[in-house]
């Protein structure tokens, strides 16, 4: 038997169903590659805690606490005073004497800081500017501003309160780490803080998060 006129003797094709979700994946990938490809998400800093002890290169450092303190007034004609502390012991691992410093003012000039305060690069929740922080190091004669080679110092960093405002119910930090390593214009190797390209900035890399609660502290 012959076929009808314009007949043919394949059986229609049936249509192709492909599931939405896979179209979008597709596409997604798609513009990627066009993009320049997969990028990798930057992964999340180590999260840690009260004890925790970090390795920042020029420094080891071990996280104590965070409390407040009062200092209590000398005289009934002064007031006590209430502060944050956030305590840390701090090794200096260097062959020089470092500096305790203070945490940086914005992050993009971070990385121009070699201080062990410097590398505490995000404070959360931001104390008012005028809060302070004042930062020190506890030593056998008082309060200095230096960290020796080879020593284990107990490092402060010190918030006022003001009357009315209390205290948060936890504080997180941002911790940077140090490389040693030849600086941009000199052969010599130095601590620099680790730090990413970004656009015309060096961003300083968060080697770990660290979020402790405010204890009631005692009267200092």
């Amino acid at each position: 038997m012959t076929e009808p006129s314009g007949g043919s003797s394949e059986r229609p094709r049936r249509p192709v169903v492909v599931p939405a979700i896979a179209l979008t994946a597709f596409t997604a990938v798609g513009i990627t590659a066009l993009l320049g490809g997969l990028r990798e998400a930057p992964e999340e800093p180590e999260a840690l805690g009260q004890g925790a002890v970090i390795d920042q290169g020029q420094f080891t450092t071990k996280v104590v606490e965070s409390r407040v303190t009062v200092e209590r007034a000398q005289s009934r004609f002064q007031e006590d005073k209430r502060f944050v502390d956030v305590i840390f012991d701090v090794r200096n691992n260097g062959d020089e004497t470092a500096s305790v410093g203070s945490p940086p003012q914005k992050l993009e000039t971070a990385f121009t800081l070699a201080s062990f305060a410097g590398s505490l690069i995000k404070i959360d929740p931001a104390f008012p500017e005028d809060a302070g922080p004042n930062t020190f190091a506890q030593g056998k004669g008082g309060t200095t501003r230096q960290l020796h080679p080879g020593v284990t110092s107990q490092v402060v960093l010190r918030y006022r309160l003001k009357d009315t405002d209390p205290p948060p119910k936890q504080i997180t930090l941002d911790v940077a780490s140090f490389e040693w390593e030849p600086d941009f214009n000199n052969v010599t190797p130095r601590w620099k803080m680790v730090a990413t390209e970004a656009g015309d900035k060096w961003l300083p890399e968060i080697k770990a998060r660290v979020t402790l609660p405010v204890k009631e502290g005692d009267g200092a």
